[in-house]
């Protein structure tokens, strides 16, 4: 081959390098399989996520980048990986526990750059129509898993009835925010003379609760569900109407526990008595003993709590001449800001507080992104009193994934009317 011919060659690589519209255009596709994926794998998610990462790294003018830093919803969860990293200095735990739990804080990083692609991006939509139609792929073998109930992924007996991969915490969650969602859209559509697609919504939104009502649901779907449901009300209609959903909620709830295809978790009347009469190792009793340890460990050291990783040690050393729920050691306190407060103590909460704070009021006014992007915040922080979903790993990857989306979809809205304002003016 002769010169003249690799010149051209070379040229034309370094044009497919530089063309920031096709890495773009790849960035959304591996956005949209990473959302799609998410009710599956955790594999597939992560390499998906870093595909994403790669190519969207590729398109950004870092200037920019950096000055949105300057942003509370972007340099607080930087701050928040810092701490965590710094964290593993004070922390008497071993380096594969430290590192342990630096990973769940690694993904908030990826919010500035969601922020900062989909401000730029048209796509964001897609991405959450794939999660949606995901859901509701897995719904369709959660019915059939409820009909037969080896037909299912997952090892016999390792599951409750109506979950065909993953575990019934997560598909709830999934469930009730898709439901949610499709019923604030479908409260829009209408608006914009879309009844076709509006009736879709409700429809699709309504299978979602049937599902979660006589398949299967957690306590926490039940909890957060009728809270969702009366914020979207509140937000979309008048205040009588608003009401009305709300008591419609709570009923809901109730039928879904009252539900014979219920959960088996849901048998818990006598749980804490249980727990406290016998010390037995029951849901809501191992529930309260690591609440209780948890807050004694943050008491011990409340400014900076005991550092990255110390949860197992702590609750190993606590556990010695132990037994029954008293002996349980885990790496999960099961509430957000107690998994905070003993690694990093109130400067660890502080921030998270901040940092939940700061992305609720991105989405207070606003189209239906705004509207979603709030679901899934107010959606996690509730949630989070009875879990650590923000360190979770599918709880986890729908906040980044739904609010650095829904983030960046409000944030090129706000830009669009500024500019709109600013012409009119003009």
């Amino acid at each position: 081959m002769s010169i003249g011919e690799t010149q051209p060659s070379s040229s034309a690589i370094l044009r497919l390098w530089r063309n920031t519209a096709l890495f773009a255009g790849i960035a959304d596709f591996f956005a949209v399989l990473t959302a799609g994926a998410l009710p599956w794998s955790t594999s597939m998610v992560i390499v998906f996520g870093l595909c994403w990462l790669g190519a969207a790294a590729l398109t950004i003018d870092y200037t920019v980048y950096f000055e949105s830093l300057k942003r509370p919803i972007c340099y607080l969860p930087f701050a928040f990986f810092a701490l965590a990293v710094a964290g593993t200095l004070w922390s008497e735990a071993t380096w594969s526990d430290r590192a342990h739990a630096i990973n769940p804080a690694a993904r908030l990083l990826m919010l500035p750059g969601l922020f900062y692609h989909f401000e730029r991006s048209s796509r964001g939509t897609w991405v959450m129509v794939a999660f949606v139609a995901s859901c509701a792929v897995n719904m369709a073998m959660s019915w059939a898993v409820a009909f037969n109930p080896t037909f299912t992924i997952k090892p016999p007996g390792s599951e409750v009835c109506g979950v065909f991969v993953k575990n019934y915490i997560d598909q709830g969650q999934e469930f009730a925010l898709c439901a949610v969602t499709l019923i604030y859209c479908a409260t829009l559509l209408p608006k914009e003379r879309r009844w076709p697609w509006g009736a879709a919504a409700i429809t699709l939104a309504l299978c979602f609760i049937l599902n979660m009502t006589f398949v299967v649901a957690s306590r926490t779907t039940l909890l957060t569900l009728p809270v969702l449901l009366a914020a979207i009300a509140f937000r979309c209609l008048n205040w009588r109407a608003a009401l009305s959903l709300s008591v419609v909620a709570v009923l809901l709830s109730v039928a879904m526990v009252q539900s014979p295809r219920m959960c088996p978790t849901f048998d818990t009347t006598r749980d804490y008595e249980r727990y406290k009469d016998d010390n037995a190792e029951t849901s809501t009793g191992l529930r309260v003993e690591f609440w209780k340890k948890s807050l004694q460990f943050f008491h011990e050291a409340p400014v900076v709590g005991h550092g990255t990783g110390s949860i197992r040690d702590l609750f190993q050393k606590a556990a010695i001449g132990k037994s029954g729920a008293e002996a349980v050691v885990t790496r999960n306190p099961h509430n957000q800001t107690l998994y905070v407060a003993v690694q990093w103590g109130t400067l660890g909460v502080l921030l998270l507080y901040a940092m939940w704070l700061s992305h609720f009021l991105l989405f207070r006014e606003g189209g239906w992104a705004a509207g979603i992007g709030a679901t899934i915040v107010l959606q996690n922080v509730i949630s989070s009193l009875f879990n650590s979903h923000l360190f979770d790993f599918t709880e986890g990857w729908i906040y980044v994934l739904g609010v650095g989306i829904a983030g960046g979809m409000q944030l090129r809205s706000q830009h669009q009317a500024r500019q709109a304002k600013e012409g009119t003016s003009a």
